[in-house]
C-alpha cells in the first residue's frame, strides 16, 4: 500500500467515532438500570412474556373447559376473575390472552425495525432514483389514515391471524422509521471517516455495514421501543372492532368486545382491560426510558 493509502487509512482510524453517536451496550444498561421506571416497567414485561409463553406456570385450569351453569359467575376465592359468558374460568382465559398480544408486539417490532433500517439505509445513502422511490412510496402511505386503512385491507382476508394483523401493521408503519433512519443516515454519510473509507475504495456494502448502520440505528431503535406499546394497542383496538382475531382465539380484545355487550358484569371488562392497559404502559415507559437512554441528545 503507498504512503499515501497509509496516511488515508491513519486518517480514517482517527476520524472513526468512539461510541459518542452510538452509546456503549454496557454504559446504556447501567444507565437504565439506575432508573426505578425502568426496572419496574421492565418487570413488567418480562412477567407478561412469560405469561404468553409459558400459560401453566401462572394457571393450571384450561380455559376451554366450560360450564355454561356458571356463565358469568362473579369473583370468587376459588376463580379470582369469575367466569365468562360459556362459563368459562375468566382468570385462565385471561392468562392465555397475553399470547396474541405480545406476538404481535413482537412479530411488529422484529419485522418494522427491519425493515425500515434498510429501506432507510438505502434512502439515505443512494439519493437520486432509490431515495425517491423509497421516500415516495412512504409518502403515499403516510396520507393514508392508519385505522382506516388497516380496517380496508383486513377486510380483503378471509381469516385474520396474529400474523396477517402484524403484517398489515408493519405496512402501514414502517415509513415513520424509515423517515428517521434516513435523515440519520444524511448526517452520518457525509461525516470524515466516511468520506476517508470512500476514498481508501471501501464498496457502498462495507460502507453500510461498518460506518453507517452502527452510527444511526440508535434512534430507530429507540423509537421502535416506543411502537411496541402501540402495537399491542392497535391488536386489541382491531379486534374490539371486529376486524382483528376471530374466536376461538383467546384474546384480550375478543374478550373486551363480548364484555361490551354485558356492561352489568363488570368484571368481564375489568381484567382484560387491566391487563392491556398496564401492557402497554409498561412497553411504553421502557420505551420512553431506552430512548432518554440512547438518544445523546437528551443528556445535553
Amino acid at each position: 500500500m503507498s504512503d499515501t493509502a497509509l496516511a488515508t487509512a491513519a486518517t480514517a482510524a482517527e476520524l472513526e467515532p468512539v461510541g459518542e453517536d452510538s452509546p456503549h451496550g454496557a454504559a446504556v444498561l447501567r444507565e437504565l438500570l439506575r432508573k426505578p421506571r425502568f426496572v419496574l416497567s421492565a418487570l413488567a414485561i418480562l412477567v407478561i412474556t412469560l405469561m404468553a409463553a409459558f400459560p401453566r406456570l401462572f394457571t393450571a385450569t384450561d380455559p376451554t373447559v366450560c360450564d355454561l351453569k356458571l356463565s358469568k359467575g362473579a369473583p370468587s376465592a376459588a376463580h379470582w376473575f369469575g367466569y365468562d359468558i360459556q362459563g368459562c374460568d375468566y382468570y385462565a382465559n385471561v392468562i392465555y390472552g397475553a399470547r396474541p398480544s405480545v406476538l404481535v408486539s413482537v412479530s411488529v417490532c422484529v419485522v418494522g425495525f427491519a425493515v425500515a433500517c434498510v429501506l432507510g439505509m438505502l434512502a439515505g445513502y443512494f439519493p437520486g432514483f432509490v431515495d425517491s422511490l423509497v421516500s415516495r412510496t412512504a409518502d403515499v402511505l403516510f396520507a393514508l389514515p392508519g385505522l382506516v386503512a388497516m380496517i380496508v385491507i383486513l377486510q380483503a382476508f378471509s381469516s385474520r391471524s396474529v400474523w396477517t394483523i402484524a403484517f398489515v401493521i408493519v405496512l402501514l408503519g414502517w415509513p415513520a422509521g424509515m423517515r428517521l433512519m434516513r435523515s440519520t443516515v444524511l448526517s452520518v454519510r457525509t461525516r470524515e471517516y466516511v468520506l476517508a473509507s470512500r476514498a481508501l475504495g471501501a464498496g457502498a456494502p462495507h460502507i453500510l455495514r461498518v460506518h453507517i448502520l452502527p452510527n444511526s440505528v440508535a434512534p430507530l431503535l429507540a423509537l421502535t421501543t416506543l411502537t411496541v406499546g402501540a402495537a399491542v394497542g392497535t391488536e386489541a383496538a382491531l379486534t374490539f372492532l371486529g376486524i382483528g382475531l376471530q374466536p376461538p382465539t383467546i384474546s384480550w380484545g375478543l374478550q373486551i368486545a363480548i364484555a361490551a355487550s354485558y356492561r352489568d358484569d363488570v368484571h368481564l371488562f375489568l381484567f382484560p382491560a387491566l391487563l392491556l392497559t398496564i401492557t402497554v404502559m409498561a412497553f411504553m415507559i421502557t420505551g420512553d426510558t431506552v430512548r432518554d437512554a440512547l438518544d445523546p441528545k437528551l443528556k445535553r
